[in-house]
């Protein structure tokens, strides 16, 4: 606290003690209001969300404040006059929170410390709370202004002492921390302030200063700091990895937008479109795939499928299956053994991922659809304004387990029938499983009478878009749709 000495500030009338009651009141209520918030913010993922770690570090930081602030006021209400006995009656007592705990507000106090140099007599004081704050005995005797040195931080002895020479001298306030090594060798940051007090001549008489620990709350803002950065550096670091899988995944799946019809010159056998559906939280990139591609022999290559997880991984392991799927069917691969030697190709790669998909081969001589699927929606046939599902033959997940075996169907197509292949992910998955794949197809299947009125594949795939494109869905979705010419 200033000291007596200091003639030239003028003596301010102290604050009503009902004032500095009702702002220790609500100090109180706000340190009850954030430990609510702090508690909220507990969770087993701490330590691996950055978000969550920021946010507890910046609950931290406000608990400091708030603690330093309470203490402040404790130290103000107890520097007040005492009310007389009839004005103690007569005040109604304020809806304070209960007293902090004796040791709880003891450690507050001791975070803040004065002391006085007098230059005239050499007359040293310190505070209660400045001898702990330093870690040693009031017995032990203050330290003058060229022993305090002795307990700072050799890094910081020029500046503690470029700042009490500028107060002294040039009479400027002091203003500024350092860092001290106390006798256990604990280190704690101060933070000092102080002014010269003149006498009658203009001359430094002394000099006093406040003395505050600061060691928790810079440890709490270099917490911030620290969360800060490191939430900042994975946000970067998730931009770049949804960049990359979105560009991944934009030169994987096909280029064209509007309808693709095989055999390329001639009669069309077979009109085809397709769409990619994205999430409803997009940052989210899954490893959906739809495809179609004419092979060597006349036949033409369809399939639709995806793998587990979002991101890089996921989009990154759909070019390895569908590049392996394009390459085998070009060298002759039937649907069940394809499926085979994809299996085999996740469960043996460098990430091991799980994926489900349905694969078919055209034969437009004979309109016949060879098809396998692992793990997959059936594809969905619709003929006369009605559709059904295909009998699935047997197939598990791809990845799911080694050397598993895969059985192939086929289906008899006439002129003008529909074909869907699609994954799981078109409808909210409000029901899990076998029950949101049933949705899906369901509602597929309940758009028959539409699908029997378009002219092409693209507008089948218009009107599955005007279906299922303004779902909140959690995964991406993609849909293939193949039309059998006349």
């Amino acid at each position: 606290m200033p000291s007596p000495l200091f003639a030239d500030h003028s003596a301010d009338r102290p604050p009503e003690r009902e004032t500095v009651e009702a702002l220790i009141t609500q100090a109180r209520r706000l340190r009850g209001g954030l430990d609510a918030v702090r508690e909220s913010t507990v969770d087993t993922s701490l330590a691996t969300d950055p978000q969550l770690r920021w946010q507890r570090a910046l609950c931290d930081l406000a608990v400091h404040h708030l603690d330093d602030l309470g203490g402040h006021l404790d130290q103000l209400r107890e520097g007040l006059p005492t009310e007389s006995a009839d004005d103690l009656a007569e005040a109604e007592p304020p809806a304070a929170s209960p007293e902090p705990e004796p040791h709880e507000r003891g450690s507050l106090l001791r975070r803040v410390g004065s002391a006085e140099w007098n230059l005239l007599t050499d007359e040293v004081s310190w505070s209660d709370e400045l001898f702990a704050m330093f870690g040693r005995a009031p017995s032990d005797g203050p330290l003058t202004l060229d022993e305090l040195p002795s307990l700072v931080h050799p890094e910081d002895q020029d500046g503690l002492a470029t700042m009490v020479t500028d107060c002294l001298v040039d009479g400027r306030p002091i203003d500024g921390e350092f860092r001290i090594v106390r006798p256990d060798e604990t280190l704690r940051t101060v933070h000092m302030v102080g002014e010269p007090v003149l006498d009658a001549d203009g001359s430094t008489a002394c000099m006093w200063a406040v003395l505050r620990d600061v060691s928790e709350l810079r440890r709490s803002q270099q917490a911030v700091r620290e969360t800060r950065d490191s939430l900042h550096r994975e946000r970067q670091i998730a931009q770049t990895e949804h960049r990359l899988a979105v560009e991944l995944q934009e030169a994987v799946l096909p280029p064209w937008r509007g309808s693709l019809r095989f055999p390329h010159g001639g009669p069309v056998a077979l009109d085809l479109a397709g769409r990619y559906l994205p999430s409803g939280t997009r940052d989210l990139i899954g490893g959906g795939w739809y495809d179609a591609l004419q092979l060597p022999d006349g036949t033409t290559l369809m399939s639709v499928g995806d793998l587990t997880g979002h991101g890089v991984t996921a989009t990154s392991g759909m070019a390895m299956v569908l590049g392996a799927l394009r390459g085998m069917a070009v060298a002759g691969h039937r649907p069940g053994p394809l499926m085979g030697f994809v299996n085999q190709l996740l469960d043996t790669a460098a990430q091991p991922a799980l994926g489900s998909a349905v694969c078919g081969r055209f034969d437009p001589a004979a309109r016949t659809l060879e098809w396998a699927q692992a793990g997959h929606p059936a594809p969905l046939l619709f003929r006369g304004g009605t559709g059904r599902a295909l009998d699935p033959p047997e197939g598990v997940l791809l990845g799911a387990t080694s050397g598993a075996s895969y059985t192939q169907h086929t289906e008899q197509l006439e002129p003008g029938d529909l074909l869907v292949l699609h994954t799981d992910g078109l409808v909210p998955r409000r029901a899990q499983g076998v029950d949101a794949t049933h949705e899906g197809a369901e509602r597929l299947l309940a758009l028959a009478p539409r699908f029997a009125g378009t002219r092409s594949a693209q507008d089948c795939v218009r009107i599955v878009v005007e279906e299922f494109g303004t779902a909140e869905r959690e995964d991406d979705a993609c849909v293939l749709i193949a039309r059998v010419g006349d």
